[in-house]
């Protein structure tokens, strides 16, 4: 594992001597537009693992991405091996469906520290959730990035995500009701505390995850990928390209509907993603918005 061939994978050539927000935001922004947020690993009968190695060889020799656990333990490693002071946090996600927070700590963050400011780094949450910038850790700031406004809130020691979108417009009509759309423009992402977690307490998590019946990846194959003005995402058949603010105030979602054939050509085109093996696709409705 060395850091220039992962450098070569997201396609990253500035500095590597500096440890300031400017060149953490580049090296950060590389990677969620070289490396997907998905589940594949689960619907194509591979078992996803925590172990560093394999993230590494699975994200940049086999050019594939990954979940939070995965996006996020190899950003981790990417910075603390430039000199960065980091370490990771646990967050419980929003359901919008049952309009509460789970109750297992399922979602793996970094937080970064320059010049005495904290920063959430987060790679791996994919669509438009996706931060595209570190979000400095200050409650009750907005914080105007091109995906919409983030804003923390802290209360009794707990943190809490929310994000604030555009109006959509829909060319396609048929979807215009479609169950992935978030419908509120004010969306709670995830709460978290401070407390310093390691890998290690995300190994029930991981296993639970993609084998329970109730979880949301092993209800749905998602593969996510932000791109230099929106992103696109392919759940089960539906492929979704979303253009941030090309009108103003306005974002531009399209669907479409894939057929079964043309979701690995779609995987490969869009997401630079060639599976080792077949793809089952699943999207069970409910629990994930865009």
């Amino acid at each position: 594992m060395n850091l220039e061939e992962y450098f070569a994978r997201t396609g990253y050539k500035g500095s590597t001597e500096k440890q300031d927000l400017e060149t953490l935001t580049d090296i950060f922004q590389h990677h969620i537009r070289a490396v997907p947020f998905e589940n594949l690993s689960i619907h194509c009968g591979e078992k996803i693992t925590l172990e560093l190695e394999h993230v590494y060889n699975k994200i940049v020799r086999r050019k594939r991405g990954g979940w939070c656990m995965e996006n996020n333990q190899l950003l981790g490693w990417v910075l603390r091996g430039l000199g960065y002071d980091t370490s990771f946090l646990g967050a419980y996600v929003f359901n919008p469906h049952q309009n509460a927070y789970a109750t297992l700590m399922t979602h793996l963050v970094v937080k970064v520290v320059i010049d005495g400011k904290a920063y959430i780094v987060d790679g791996g949450f994919g669509v438009s959730y996706q931060m595209w910038q570190p979000v400095e850790l200050v409650s009750g700031k907005d914080q105007p990035q091109a995906p919409g406004v983030f804003r923390f809130t802290e209360k009794n020691g707990v943190w809490y995500l929310e994000k604030m979108r555009r109006k959509q417009y829909i060319p396609n009509q048929s979807f215009s009701n479609s169950d992935l759309l978030e419908k509120k423009e004010c969306r709670k992402v995830y709460m978290f505390s401070l407390e310093p977690r390691t890998v290690e307490d995300f190994r029930f998590q991981c296993t639970y995850l993609q084998t329970s019946p109730d979880s949301l990846f092993t209800r749905k194959s998602i593969c996510s990928l932000q791109t230099t003005d929106g992103f696109r995402a392919l759940i089960g058949w539906t492929l979704t390209e979303t253009t941030y603010n090309y009108k103003e105030n306005m974002d531009l979602v399209e669907f479409v509907t894939l057929e079964d054939e043309e979701v690995e050509k779609t995987l490969k085109e869009k997401f630079n993603i060639t599976l080792e093996r077949k793809l089952v696709p699943i999207n069970v409705k409910g629990s994930y918005t865009i």
